[in-house]
């Protein structure tokens, strides 16, 4: 691995390199000669070059792909040239070539074992780097395959995360010493010897190679991950730039009770995020608001979106607010063509949530917990402070327009009768819809209001754009 420094764009949302290699490897038959062994790596190669863009940056112009690292014709640097990356790390490492085979068999799931054909591990790496030299460069305009992080980040130096990487590694290899294995439904820990030549992988070769062929072998393994411990895996493949599936994909992890009053989304949550997935072509369904219910951010109990979502709907549902005040709220909200059977649409919400949470986390009992009333004068001013400046707005105005003092009005009863945390939620979303222009000063009460209700980083950071200049 040579480290490189520059700033990527694109994310490749899937393990890649010679992990993801050996991931090919363990979905898969075990070959039966090195001929079918090099198959799979050409059937690898192939299926990347086959692959969309997660993201793209055809927008940008040609000075601002250049200043960013991009070619602005075509990408030279395609999946064949990440894997020749790691495997020329370990060819020409001081590892012992036994230690090489120790972590190629972990990673793969034992079910290629270059031994057992005649070829030492170096000779199989060497032969994998062959297969890659022989392809011709891919050409995809504006992509990088490389993993990527948040535009212009930048990965850091080995030497910034080793021992972190080590100090994991270390930490399962205490665990593997008092307990040989586990019982199967919570897999077995691999030896002593494979993570210590996993180690010696992150110490004399690159910390971020060892760190997926870590992950790899973890997954092929079964062991179970304590919650804490996932945390820091996701901590680690941020600062490397990997996307949050890299991690999660394939772990086994110990997830704590679903909690709706654990705040660990990142961005928005609920009902207002629910609102915040609509547009004008939304047809209000089933599958619309499943899609909502089953998105579990990286990192959150399975279920956890259905059950916010559920507890958010269950607080209106029981309330007083009339039907024409929940269409009022959730036209504000979403700016979508307004919906006039207000608890119907409740009803079909809640319904669909309690049907995702039974096959994600069947044991789990829905409840409404007590309203956080402690911010409700406070989130009540910052409502009766923007009401005169909508006072002559609509919502969905080009479809069934609502006044904005319904909507308005509307907020102020979740406000003081149901909720302030699903008021100050709403509101936010009504910013937005509305386009309401904010002051510096404005945006930042609503970000100390949104820490204080414990917010994700993100959260009050999607009005950030209706800050005036000046």
């Amino acid at each position: 691995m040579t480290g490189r420094q520059e700033p990527y764009y694109v994310d490749y949302d899937a393990d890649f390199g010679l992990s993801g290699l050996a991931e090919a490897f363990t979905l898969s038959p075990a070959p039966e000669d090195t001929g079918a062994a090099l198959a799979l790596v050409t059937a690898k190669l192939d299926a990347y070059d086959r692959e969309c863009p997660v993201g793209s940056v055809d927008h940008l112009s040609a000075d601002e792909r250049s200043i960013l690292g991009y070619d602005t014709s075509h990408d030279d640097w395609g999946y064949a040239e990440e894997l020749r990356e790691d495997v020329r790390g370990l060819v020409e490492s001081p590892l012992a070539d036994e230690a090489i085979r120790a972590v190629w068999r972990a990673a793969a799931g034992g079910g290629w074992d270059p031994a057992a054909h005649g070829m030492s591990a170096r000779d199989w790496l060497r032969r994998i780097d062959e297969t890659c030299a022989a392809r011709p460069p891919r050409k995809v305009p504006g992509r990088r395959p490389a993993p990527g992080s948040w535009w212009g980040a930048w990965r850091p130096t080995a030497d910034e995360v080793r021992d972190d990487v080590v100090a994991e590694i270390a930490g399962i290899a205490e665990a593997a010493e008092t307990r040989s294995c586990r019982e199967r439904s919570t897999g077995f820990l691999p030896s002593p010897d494979i993570l210590a030549a996993l180690e010696e992988v992150a110490v004399r070769v690159h910390p971020e190679l060892g760190f997926r062929l870590f992950l790899r072998a973890l997954k092929v393994y079964s062991v179970r991950m304590e919650k804490a411990r996932y945390d820091r895996f996701q901590a680690l493949g941020e600062r490397f730039g990997h996307p949050a599936a890299l991690i999660d994909l394939g772990l086994d992890i110990a997830w704590p009770p679903i909690d709706t009053a654990r705040r660990d989304a990142t961005w928005d949550f609920g009902f207002s995020h629910l609102a915040g997935q609509a547009h004008q072509d939304w047809r209000e369904s089933r599958e619309e608001i499943r899609k909502t219910a089953a998105g579990d951010d990286f990192g959150q109990t399975p279920g956890s979106a259905a059950a916010v979502l559920l507890e958010d709907t269950l607080r209106l549902l029981r309330s007083a607010l009339p039907d024409a005040a929940v269409t009022a709220l959730w036209t504000g909200a979403s700016n979508s063509p307004g919906r006039t059977d207000g608890r119907d649409w409740l009803r079909l919400i809640a319904d669909v949530c309690r049907e995702r949470l039974r096959e994600a986390a069947p044991a789990y009992t829905p409840i409404v917990a007590p309203a956080r009333t402690e911010l409700a004068d406070t989130v009540l001013r910052e409502v009766r402070e923007t009401a005169p400046a909508v006072a002559d707005k609509a919502a969905s105005p080009h479809w069934h327009p609502v006044p904005a003092t319904d909507v308005m009005d509307a907020l102020e009863h979740v406000v003081t009768r149901i909720d302030p945390d699903l008021g100050f939620r709403l509101f936010l979303r009504v910013l937005i819809t509305l386009s309401v222009p904010l002051t510096r000063e404005q945006y930042d009460r609503y970000r100390a209001i949104g820490e204080r209700f414990g917010y994700g980083e993100y959260h009050v950071s999607d009005v950030d754009h209706l800050i005036e200049a000046g």
